[in-house]
């Protein structure tokens, strides 16, 4: 599917004079990577944290109402950056992690690229990491829809994280999974509608 990249963005959609919200999956920005320490522990690198700025100005445009983060660090960090540029309430949910890689040593980028290809193509397999890919999807679903339960008729953003997230929009959308995470950026934001769950675009920063 050819995804298409916004530079000007609308907070809402009118369909016959109907207001529709939007769902906005940001994958966090670039994180200091030390393969001495679990990733989930990984904080956001000085260049990651400079990124936020121009990510929250590209979210702004959609007027979030609320933004919610997973209870990963450099998630967290994420969140909590945009959400003081904005001024919007933020909060921590639990279930918005990632693919639990917890009992994974650090891979070499080209081994980690493969065991991802192989995740995405055996979804019902345990590929590596302590969960399936659909799994970690059903979970990762299941906390977005409290979410956005929670937040009706606003416009919400998730910080969460790559892989979860393109498992998310491949249960909605046509698109290939390896090819879509590869494209993700740090950080990136993906939008759909609501409540179709219609993906509309993907922009990198």
């Amino acid at each position: 599917m050819r995804m298409r990249a916004f530079s000007q963005h609308l907070c809402s959609s009118l369909r016959n004079g109907e207001y529709y919200a939007k769902m906005i999956l940001v994958k966090h920005s670039q994180p200091q990577i030390d393969p001495l320490v679990p990733a989930r522990e990984w904080h956001l690198s000085e260049e990651g944290r400079l990124r936020c700025q121009p990510l929250a100005d590209k979210l702004a445009g959609y007027e979030p109402g609320r933004i919610v983060a997973s209870t990963e660090l450099k998630a967290v960090e994420t969140a909590k950056i945009v959400a003081e540029r904005l001024g919007t309430p933020f909060e921590v949910a639990e279930g918005l992690h990632e693919h639990d890689r917890s009992n994974v040593a650090f891979y070499a980028p080209q081994v980690f690229d493969a065991a991802v290809a192989t995740f995405f193509q055996k979804p019902g397999a345990l590929v590596f990491g302590r969960e399936t890919a659909l799994q970690a999807q059903e979970r990762f679903s299941r906390a977005v829809e409290s979410v956005l339960e929670k937040y009706i008729d606003e416009n919400v953003v998730i910080v969460a994280h790559g892989t979860v997230i393109t498992l998310f929009v491949a249960a909605h959308a046509a698109i290939e999974p390896f090819a879509f995470w590869k494209r993700l950026g740090l950080p990136s934001f993906v939008v759909m509608s609501l409540p179709g769950r219609e993906l509309m675009g993907l922009d990198n920063l």
